[in-house]
């Protein structure tokens, strides 16, 4: 029978916490509240997409980006104007066409200029071959405001023009602008969105009008303070976040928290049926709860720091801000939370109230059932996952190539659009411009090497400052494509080739090239260093060899599926034309490290029952206590990423589709099927090389547990 009184009438709580310390860590957090609430809502004044923040540290684009900011007027936003008509330009079209230009070039000075190569003294249009396209490129000065902000003013100044021109205003600043409209808000837009499937899962869950919304509170103080903290973080160390990063870290810490609220709720609901006091009941709940969450936390933190070593800006700085953001979850969930849930009582769980009881009846449910079914079908149950996540496997015979940025959106703006009609009229001018920085001395020779490149359409001397010349360098093939990013790699060569010109090639598709690059070399380092991160955590916990080692495989294994199943989904039924470059890596990321999650909750039950039930009882025994809880904080971190599919990024949507889906096949597969059945079918030498791996026979009687061959009590 539980006791919950002393004889002097103090409780056990009264020792670990008395009826005070829930009210201060709820004041604690209110303070806290206060302090960081001003400063989170700075975070979006430090985000930045800024070519020369996010690119890779040491690539030749980069510098290039790095100097553009330097000189005036380097990085002046480029803009391309294409007006068409289908039946052919008309000599009113032609005088639109001059008259748009003239002024614009006299609203946007310093400097208008076209790849027409020929006259660098004056600006021009430049009329196609076919009679039905004109075009001019316009460099409009940062002065004037980022890409997002002038696109707009600028397609309207030219909306006077007669019926049947078309007009598309695209090019590098084009792109950008609309891709910033794309996220702009974004970071409301997904929060109030987690919010809303966070709140009507807790809702299904729970069945109760009231309790949904404690974590809700508590995961939502995590997630302000973890927008202060990597506020603070980007200030102190110069961290890099960009609006994708910004993202992510709000799906990361509603994710994990409501999942840590889950799991500390079920063992709450557990001890409240033997413990009257329900501070008791509380210390017993995380003294069960707390281990697995901790390791969880650290196995994300962990995996997340491992980004650190990349190269790629964007992706080092996604792995402090995302360990932040799980910290902060991990102490909300485990001091707010239980706080809040001591301070409002049973009633909280009003209308199934757990009631206090000595005898509490366990009833054979759907977990029962199934870990019954699959100790009598253990090679059946393994070989059929296996068999499943294989045939998913195999959708990584698709389509992984890269995705261009032109194929980024769900839905083509007018800049995308343009660089169709752009190729389609001008095939010449088919890629993106590619510009040289070149020592002044050097640059007529820089500019005779670079015209001579294969794949080379025009190139055009710029402006000469602070010591460096520029040269705008037009290719033949689309952007962001095989052909292109080849020429541009013989652009490099030959310039490099010319002694004393210390040229440097960078521009969009060059970032894109140096982006694709850097990322494929941090795959290679990051990856075997999460895994053997997380294996020497999996470790440290289950004080064993075999288990970490299996349950590694099998997340693998589950990667592995769920990549291959999203790359069937996105190529066929979606139509995306590639996968991003930055999702691989992300994608891996998420799933080792959360989905191992689910495994370290399900192992470290089993571990702990096999103490006093032996291996198999302990194994059925967790998957009973803890299916129904693990199941539903997958689903939960599944939505929470689910809701990137929302948004109008392919790349997003790829990451928010395969984390989802994964971490589904996690909850729903791995955990619950295959790794049961493989620990029955390995038995004791799971836990190898600890005491729990050896025989029986060779244990004193008090360390004794059950030997793996009797009958399971849970069958009985």
């Amino acid at each position: 029978m539980a006791v919950d009184a002393a004889p002097s009438g103090r409780t056990p709580a009264g020792r670990l916490g008395g009826r005070w310390v829930p009210w201060l860590v709820i004041g604690l957090w209110l303070v806290l509240t206060v302090i960081m609430a001003p400063l989170s809502g700075k975070l979006s004044s430090v985000t930045t997409d800024k070519a020369a923040d996010t690119l890779p540290a040491g690539a030749e684009s980069t510098k290039v980006a790095v100097l553009e900011d330097s000189l005036p007027g380097g990085n002046d936003n480029t803009f391309v104007f294409v007006y068409h008509r289908d039946s052919g330009m008309t000599d009113a079209d032609r005088a639109t066409v001059e008259r748009h230009y003239d002024a614009l070039a006299e609203k946007y000075p310093p400097k208008v200029v076209t790849p027409a190569g020929e006259d660098d003294e004056g600006p021009e249009t430049r009329p196609s071959t076919d009679g039905k396209a004109m075009m001019f490129t316009l460099d409009v000065s940062t002065t004037y405001g980022e890409p997002e902000a002038i696109v707009g003013p600028l397609r309207d100044a030219a909306k006077d023009r007669p019926a049947g021109l078309e007009l598309d205003v695209t090019g590098p600043a084009a792109v950008e602008g609309d891709m910033d409209a794309v996220f702009d808000g974004i970071d409301l837009q997904v929060l109030l969105t987690t919010i809303v499937v966070v709140t009507l899962l807790l809702i299904i869950t729970y069945r109760s009008p009231v309790l949904w919304l404690i974590p809700l509170v508590a995961v939502g103080a995590a997630a302000l303070t973890s927008m202060a903290t990597v506020y603070l973080l980007v200030k102190g160390f110069g961290i890099v976040v960009n609006d994708q990063n910004s993202a992510l870290l709000t799906i990361l810490v509603f994710g994990v928290g409501t999942d840590y609220a889950l799991l500390l709720i079920a063992r709450y609901r557990e001890a409240l049926h033997h413990h009257e006091n329900v501070r008791v009941a509380m210390i017993h709940a995380l003294r069960g709860a707390a281990p697995a969450i901790v390791a969880s936390a650290a196995t994300v933190v962990a995996g997340l720091l491992c980004l650190l070593v990349a190269d790629l800006n964007s992706t080092s700085g996604l792995g402090p801000i995302g360990a932040a953001g799980i910290l902060c979850a991990l102490v909300a969930m485990l001091t707010l939370f239980p706080a809040l849930l001591v301070v409002l009582g049973r009633r909280i769980f009003w209308p199934a109230i757990p009631r206090f009881s000595t005898a509490v009846e366990e009833k054979p449910g759907l977990w029962v059932r199934l870990g019954a079914a699959i100790s009598r079908r253990r090679w059946v149950a393994t070989l059929g996952s296996l068999g499943v996540l294989g045939v998913l496997a195999l959708g990584l015979l698709g389509n992984t190539g890269p995705l261009r940025e032109q194929d980024q959106f769900v839905s083509a703006p007018e800049s995308v659009t343009g660089f169709t009609v752009l190729r389609q009229h001008f095939p010449e001018l088919g890629g993106q411009p590619m510009t040289v920085f070149t020592r002044p001395a050097h640059q007529e020779r820089v500019l005779d090497v670079v015209k001579g490149v294969r794949g080379v359409a025009v190139a055009v001397p710029g402006e000469t400052s602070g010591g460096w010349a520029d040269i705008s360098v037009f290719p033949t093939d689309a952007p962001d494509t095989v052909a292109e990013y080849d020429t541009i790699k013989r652009v490099r060569t030959a310039v490099h080739a010319v002694s004393g010109a210390e040229a440097i090639v960078g521009g969009p598709s060059a970032e894109h090239l140096d982006t694709e690059e850097t990322t494929s070399r941090d795959e290679k380092l990051v990856i075997p260093l999460v895994l053997v991160v997380v294996l020497i955590i999996l470790g440290l916990l289950l004080r064993a060899v075999v288990a970490p080692l299996v349950l590694m495989a099998t997340v693998v294994v589950s990667f592995a599926a769920a990549f291959g199943g999203s790359v069937f989904v996105f190529g066929t039924v979606l139509g995306f034309k590639g996968i991003d470059y930055s999702v691989p890596l992300l994608a891996f990321l998420f799933l080792v490290a959360l989905g191992v999650d689910y495994n370290i909750f399900l192992a470290s039950r089993a571990r702990e029952e096999a103490v006093r039930l032996g291996t198999r009882e302990g194994m059925l025994k967790a998957l009973s206590a803890t299916g129904g809880v693990i199941t539903s904080a997958g689903l939960v971190l599944a939505a929470t990423f689910a809701v990137l599919v929302t948004l109008p990024l392919v790349m997003l949507i790829e990451v928010g589709f395969l984390v989802a889906f994964g971490v589904l096949l996690d909850a729903l597969l791995v955990r619950s099927v295959l790794v049961p059945a493989l620990t029955l079918l390995i038995g004791r030498r799971m836990w190898w090389p600890s005491r729990l791996s050896r025989p029986v026979e060779e244990l004193p009687d008090a360390q004794r547990p059950p030997a793996d061959d009797e009958e399971p009590a849970l069958r009985r």
